[in-house]
């Protein structure tokens, strides 16, 4: 307890309040920027027992942000080396990793083993599923998001208690993350600590948590609004997250030498301001922004190689054409990272 005595000396924290801590059981579903700043906190409290789900890897443009990571650490899967550097930090937590997306074939099954769950993620669509497991699981979430120097944090499903989509009814909504508007590192950081510092509240009861509050943080100015929200009368949830239809949604990879091979049409889906621009056979560029308002214009029986910057809006792009019966549809994994190394005309990249 040594290691703690300044917290405990906290009436609202005391001996009693740091085993709450350390039994408390704590998942962070996203190991990018907020997820960074989050570890750390929950760690270095004495919660010993997190989970953290994340299928990603460490590329150099996440170390501006996500400083957890080293540039040793490049290439390396995001889970592994933030297990290695929280258990640096703390020796006593246990850790356990999930070296892959969250998906409506796993949540409800991880869900139920934690008291807690933290949005960290940067997808929409993942907010929503968070949210439905959650209901279903009756577990309550700390939701955290960033647009350029805005940050935006509530807690939902509290106590039965207002959900996410009490507050976002759309989730249609146009997906937006660091890699296409931008994010300061001290941002992410500020929002991550406030995620980090309601769970603390939420544990050892204490404090008012931000349900049915949305707190609205701008860093140019320091502004701070309260957006107050109730519950809706209806409990809203998409099933179809966890049908057997959904769950049978099989991505497949491929190398961009393998689709220019197979004379596959190239779908850049990442924003037109977007750089560096790649030159391939057969490409269109189709944001994702906007894809679904142009899919009428693309052809269901041809070949498709989806790519986008690392790799993960190419995904949710793949997920709207299957759910418009798209057939022939593959994942350039890794993005345009993975296309700069493995393209075999490098000149064709500018």
């Amino acid at each position: 307890m040594e290691r703690y005595n300044r917290q405990i000396q906290l009436p609202q924290v005391g001996k009693t309040g740091q085993q709450k801590l350390k039994d408390a059981k704590i998942l962070v579903v996203g190991a990018g920027g907020l997820g960074c700043a989050i570890l750390p906190y929950l760690a270095a409290s004495g919660i010993e027992n997190i989970g953290i789900i994340d299928g990603d890897t460490i590329e150099e443009t996440n170390l501006q942000r996500q400083i957890l990571y080293t540039e040793k650490a490049i290439k390396q899967q995001k889970v592994v080396v933030a297990k290695q550097q929280l258990k640096a930090l703390n020796s006593n937590v246990n850790i356990e990793i999930y070296n892959y997306y969250l998906s409506g074939k796993n949540a409800l099954e991880i869900f139920k083993n934690y008291d807690i769950i933290i949005d960290a993620t940067d997808s929409i669509q993942t907010r929503y599923l968070i949210n439905d497991a959650c209901i279903i699981t009756n577990k309550p979430f700390v939701y955290g998001s960033i647009y350029r120097f805005e940050g935006q944090v509530s807690v939902f499903n509290y106590k039965n208690g207002p959900t996410y989509r009490c507050l976002f009814k759309n989730d249609k909504a146009k997906v937006t993350n660091c890699e296409t508007v931008g994010v300061l590192g001290t941002t992410v950081g500020l929002i991550g600590m406030l995620q980090a510092n309601e769970v603390i509240k939420m544990i050892l009861e204490i404090g008012d948590v931000l349900s049915g509050k949305l707190l609205v943080y701008n860093t140019l100015n320091n502004a701070q609004n309260g957006i107050n929200f109730k519950k809706s009368e209806t409990k809203i949830i998409d099933e179809a997250f966890f049908n057997s239809e959904y769950k049978t949604h099989k991505i497949e990879a491929v190398c961009v030498n393998e689709a220019i091979s197979q004379n596959l049409i190239f779908i850049d889906v990442r924003e037109l301001h977007e750089t560096p621009k790649i030159t391939v056979p057969n490409g269109v560029q189709i944001p994702l922004s906007i894809l679904e308002t142009k899919i009428k214009n693309l052809n269901k029986n041809e070949n498709y190689a989806v790519y986008c910057q690392s790799g993960k809006r190419s995904i949710e792009a793949i997920k709207l054409l299957k759910n418009h019966q798209f057939q022939n549809v593959k994942n350039i994994e890794g993005g345009v990272i993975s296309m700069q190394q493995n393209i075999n005309n490098e000149k064709s990249i500018y």
